[in-house]
């Protein structure tokens, strides 16, 4: 395990995935993260790469080729290298190798880097193509917050505040984890969301093109909560699994298949193309108080 702390935070992270596996908060005395009970779901933040979310019967096409992904990809399960860090920051280094090409033919250096600055913590996604011709991804991430943060209150206690007054559908996931064709309603002129395990008993909640960049973990029964800021992350994902003391506040850039796809993997939605030697670059900051 690796650590960085400064005045306010101290976090923890396991090298098996570039996994955060604690945030705390010196003055408030409390732990923001998810335990990581295997009862419930045994990750805390898992890092979504080169996929995000389910492929249709696990397979995608490339150049007339099938490749076969699980869900979320294989970067969560993987060992990155840890780089000499600096008092404040932490790098996390995985290359491709023989292994990886065989289910994800391009060539690529993914970098996590963790920062710490006051009472925030920033995590910027780092992918470089290294292959000498594009490169087709998806990368995100799955941060998991211990609801209630207090032991006297209740999950029902707590509400997602965005930073704008949303009108936005969530896109229901079949039994087979595959993004449906018809949206649902969920936000109807407001900007909050009630948190309630009933909420994520169809899978988890998945957002589209959010007019907020901002989204809170709050309650009105205390004063300690997070600010979520996932800037320009195209798809939000919420979820908690059934009956957990959690939610996943998950910044994507990629989405699962939809139910109606061919499978090729340049034309799945939100795939991201990255031409020979280029960098993509994206990040999600959040406040603890």
């Amino acid at each position: 395990m690796f650590s960085i702390e400064n005045n306010d935070l101290i976090i923890v992270i396991n090298p098996k995935g570039a996994e955060l596996q604690s945030i705390y908060n010196k003055q408030t005395k409390f732990e923001y993260m998810w335990s990581g009970d295997p009862a419930f779901w045994g990750k805390k933040s898992p890092i979504l790469f080169p996929i995000v979310g389910t492929l249709k019967n696990d397979i995608y096409y490339y150049e007339g080729e099938p490749y076969k992904l699980s869900r979320h990809g294989f970067a969560r399960d993987m060992e990155f290298e840890a780089m000499p860090q600096e008092k404040n920051s932490i790098i996390f280094l995985l290359k491709s190798n023989e292994e990886t090409f065989k289910i994800f033919p391009f060539h690529f250096e993914l970098r996590i880097v963790y920062t710490l600055h006051e009472n925030t913590l920033q995590v910027h996604y780092n992918v470089s193509n290294t292959s000498n011709h594009e490169m087709y991804f998806s990368v995100g991430g799955h941060p998991a917050f211990k609801v209630p943060l207090m032991d006297d209150l209740n999950y029902e206690d707590y509400y997602l505040e965005f930073n704008e007054d949303e009108t936005k559908p969530r896109w229901p996931i079949s039994k087979e984890g595959l993004i449906e064709t018809n949206p649902e309603p969920l936000l109807q002129q407001t900007n909050v969301l009630p948190l309630s395990k009933q909420l994520f008993l169809k899978d988890a909640i998945v957002m589209k093109n959010l007019t907020s960049s901002i989204v809170s973990l709050k309650s009105d029964k205390s004063p300690h909560g997070l600010d979520f800021d996932f800037g320009n992350f195209p798809y939000l994902g919420i979820w908690a699994a059934k009956n957990a003391d959690f939610v996943c506040i998950e910044p994507w850039c990629g989405i699962a298949d939809s139910v109606n796809t061919d499978q090729q993997l340049i034309n799945k939605e939100g795939i991201n193309k990255l031409n020979a030697g280029e960098i993509f670059e994206r990040s999600w900051v959040a406040r603890f108080y």
